[in-house]
């Protein structure tokens, strides 16, 4: 079973289908690291949709606009649409909770970080990876934002596992009578 469960945040996303992004070798470590532990990751819609925006802002900023169909292409070949998990339903009804996390954070976090934190939230997923610092404010949430964090995080988990050894289901001899 997976012990760590995290979602991808945009900026990961981008990083890592535009190789021109100067985060993009820090993200295919990333990314990588989390395969090798046998993470499960987590992208959800809001992402995706923003990745897109992020990808087509930028072709058309940097004069890169003929580039824009092959990023696209590449991002639905690492953000396959049977991989995106579907929250933005969710915004209505969480939508006091998220202007909630806005205005606490004073705007830091924006309204599809706080969808992303809340929808966290209520999954039990505690991870995010992510190069927002912003999420570092989310008290129910742990930011990952290097490789070396997942493998401190991989020894973590395994070391926690070897604490709690599984206890033997009593035996005739061990049932208190």
């Amino acid at each position: 079973m997976t012990e760590i469960s995290a979602a991808i945040d945009a900026n990961i996303v981008v990083a890592l289908v535009d190789d021109q992004d100067k985060w993009h070798t820090t993200a295919v470590e990333l990314r990588n690291a989390l395969i090798q532990a046998d993470a499960e990751l987590i992208y959800f819609d809001c992402v995706v949709n923003e990745a897109i925006s992020v990808i087509g802002r930028r072709t058309e900023e940097q004069k890169r606009a003929d580039q824009f169909a092959q990023l696209l292409d590449k991002l639905t070949g690492t953000v396959p649409i049977e991989s995106i998990t579907w929250i933005a339903q969710e915004s209505q009804r969480l939508f006091s909770q998220i202007l909630e996390q806005c205005r606490r954070t004073r705007g830091a976090l924006n309204y599809h970080d706080a969808l992303i934190a809340l929808v966290c939230q209520e999954q039990d997923i505690p991870y995010i990876v992510s190069f927002d610092r912003d999420f570092d404010d989310v008290p129910w949430l742990e930011r990952i934002g290097s490789a070396e964090q997942v493998k401190l995080l991989g020894e973590s988990v395994s070391e926690n596992n070897d604490d709690d050894p599984v206890s033997p289901l009593p035996g005739p001899a061990q049932v208190a009578v």
